[in-house]
Formats: structure tokens, sequence, C-alpha cells
């Protein structure tokens, strides 16, 4: 009985604390990055907090906060949450949207002109998945149309007829391209773990409000895609990058992509109400999740990646990663009732609170260094660092606790 009253009181602090930081966040990216001068949200603010309100502005960027605002909003109606969300809506509708050919732009110039028009099936599925959460938000029929449309355009455009799965990118007309790669750190391979985790996102957040059959397909494809495929089953890591054929290309462990892919399965597995899928998903979860416990160090960070072929462990810890850990070691004490996953999601969250919350001007930094020091060079806002997984963690853990 005391155990439990102590578990029960960390918990309730757990709840507590996130309930205040989910608002400080959102509070940041409302005060800070509105683009009153060229309309939408300033595409990049430097680490100290400096506006460069001539930078390009993503489409992954806009679609996290477009999602980050309607499920804030969902989670504890707030108009001034639901008027962010109007205005990054508006503003993808408006400007990243292909009128023309179809599908979003990767980005658009400080003014809203298209930028770099390729189409990064990633993007589209970020895309995807914050539509329907304003939907789920405003009930307006319009955003629900544009995600069905969306959906279907991956489905004509990537989708692999033959070996299943999503090729990664395309030019503006849908054309190929050399150049397939997410970002420059990564392989130049046809299909990714990255994108088919997000993929599979987008996918389970619109069969909740479209519970189309064909799409209920499409859903359980990509679970099987995860457990045949991309995920190792002799090691308990996912696999990052493949060619057509679904052979692997790559050997490099990503601790954070391991344990988000572990409750976003599950979740996915759910939501189709697959009752072998929700077996194998909350199996293989508290498998990987043990598995991650390797890439912890001992103030409770998870490292960042691991390079098995070089014995290369890269030192950092960023904050997306500890934010998926947040969750993933606490979906794993609850498929297990381990109090070893509890505390190190805990003890996770610790380590944000010492070394990534930005106490002077909000949000959180990119991350750490081996020594501890903030990473600098890199953005508080940008083409990737968006209120989306550290929302996402408070708000899930929120809605769990709940």
């Amino acid at each position: 009985m005391v155990q439990d009253t102590l578990v029960q009181n960390k918990l309730n602090t757990y709840k507590e604390e996130l309930t205040i930081e989910l608002n400080q966040i959102l509070n940041y990216w409302i005060k800070n990055t509105i683009d009153n001068a060229h309309g939408g949200f300033y595409g990049q603010i430097d680490n100290d907090n400096h506006i460069l309100s001539l930078s390009a502005k993503g489409s992954v960027l806009n679609a996290r906060i477009l999602w980050s605002f309607s499920a804030a909003y969902n989670l504890s109606p707030n108009k001034e949450y639901l008027n962010t969300a109007t205005r990054a809506y508006q503003y993808i509708v408006d400007h990243f949207v292909d009128k023309e050919y179809g599908g979003v732009f990767w980005s658009v110039d400080y003014n809203g002109n298209a930028l770099d028009s390729k189409k990064q099936v990633y993007a589209i599925a970020f895309t995807i998945y914050a539509l329907c959460e304003y939907f789920i938000a405003t009930e307006i029929n319009n955003a629900k149309d544009l995600a069905i449309d969306l959906y279907h355009i991956l489905l004509e455009k990537s989708y692999d007829p033959v070996n299943t799965g999503y090729f990664e990118a395309f030019s503006r007309g849908w054309g190929t391209l050399d150049d397939l790669r997410l970002s420059k750190k990564d392989a130049n391979e046809k299909k990714t773990m990255n994108t088919h985790l997000h993929v599979l996102e987008a996918y389970t957040n619109l069969y909740r409000i479209w519970p189309d059959e064909n799409l209920k397909l499409q859903l359980e494809t990509l679970l099987n895609n995860f457990f045949d495929h991309i995920i190792n089953s002799e090691t308990n890591h996912l696999i990052l990058f493949f060619d057509e054929n679904w052979n692997p290309k790559s050997d490099t462990i990503s601790y954070g992509h391991d344990i988000e892919a572990t409750w976003l399965l599950l979740e996915a597995s759910h939501v189709v109400k697959n009752s072998e899928l929700i077996k194998k998903a909350e199996t293989i979860a508290v498998s990987i999740a043990e598995t991650t416990l390797l890439g912890l160090d001992d103030d409770g960070g998870l490292w960042y990646e691991y390079e098995p072929a070089q014995n290369h462990l890269i030192k950092e810890k960023h904050w997306w990663v500890q934010a998926e850990a947040m969750v993933g070691f606490y979906n794993a004490w609850q498929l297990s009732n381990n109090a070893r996953y509890l505390n190190t999601s805990l003890q996770n969250w610790t380590f944000i609170k010492n070394k990534i919350l930005d106490t002077q001007h909000g949000e959180w930094f990119w991350g750490v260094n081996i020594d501890g020091q903030i990473m600098r060079s890199e953005d508080k806002v940008g083409i990737w660092k968006c209120p989306y997984h550290n929302s996402r963690a408070c708000m899930e853990i929120i809605r769990r606790l709940n």
C-alpha cells in the first residue's frame, strides 16, 4: 500500500509538471513565432531567440504547428490555441498545398512563395496528420477532404504495388529525383523507416475521422511492413534505410526512433482493432524498450545514435529523442508493470528539466553534447525544430494519466 501511494504521488507530480510545461511550450510559440509582417509563422529563430525573419518556411514545421495547437485544443479547449491552429491551417492551404500537381511543397520563402517544390512523402504525411487533428477540433469538412485527397495522392503516386511501402520523394510533377534524401544526414535510398513511421501515424489519425476499409488495409500493411522488414528481430532495433525490395541499406541505430515506434505501432494497431497486430505490437514495444535502455546515460538522457560498424556512439542528447523516451518508457511500464520503465520515464523528464529546458527564453534547446553543454549553433525554431515532439509527449502522458 505504501508503495502504491508513492507511485501515485510520483504520477500526480508528473502530470502537474507536464501540464505546466505544455502551457509554457505553447505560449512560447504564440508569443515568439507569429509572423505578422509576412503571414504564418517565422521560419527560423536561433538558439539565443533571435528571429531570422527572412528564412524559408518549412511544410513540416507548419504542419507540426497545426497538429500541436489542434491537439492542445482537443485536450483542453482554449480559444487562443484554436486561433493559432487556424492560422497554421489557412497558411498551409494558401501557400503549401500545390494546387496544380497535388501534394505539398517542401518549403516556401518568407513571403509564402514556393521555394523547394519537391514532393517529400514525409512532409505530406505530416500534413495529413495535422489536418485530421484540426478537423477533430473544428469539424471543418474542407480540412478532412484535403487530408483524404492527400491520402489518395500518396496511394496513386508513392505506393509500391509490387513490394508494398512508399517511395521517398518526387519532383514537383511527381517525376523521379536523383536525390531522395529527407536531410543531408540521411542515406539516399528509395524507402526509409522514418517516412513509413509517419505515414503510419498520419493514416492512424485519418482512420479516426474516416474509417475507410481500404485505409484500414493500408494501415495493417504498414504495420506488417514494420514487423516483417523494418524491425530487426535479432537486435530489436529499427533498420533505417532500404532499397525498393526492402533490402537493408543501413546498420545505424537511432535510439529516439526505436522508442518512438514502440508506442506509435501500438496506437495504430488499437485504432484498426486488429487483435493479432495488437498482440505483436505489445510484445515488440516492451522488447524494444528493454533494448533501448542500453542507449541511456547515467543522467537519464538518451543518446542520439550508434553506428555498430565503427563502434561509434554519437554522444549528443537531442530534445526530440528525450521527448520520445518519456512516452515510450511510460508505455512500456503500462504494458509490463515493470517499475524500471516508469522510473526511466521519470528520470528522463528530470534530465530534460535540468539540461534541455530553456528557462530564460522558453521552449527546449536542441540538445546537449557529450560534455552536457548546450548545442548553441542549432535552432530554437526551424525546418526541423518544432513544437510537436515535446508538446506531444506532454499531452500523451497527461492523457494516459487522466
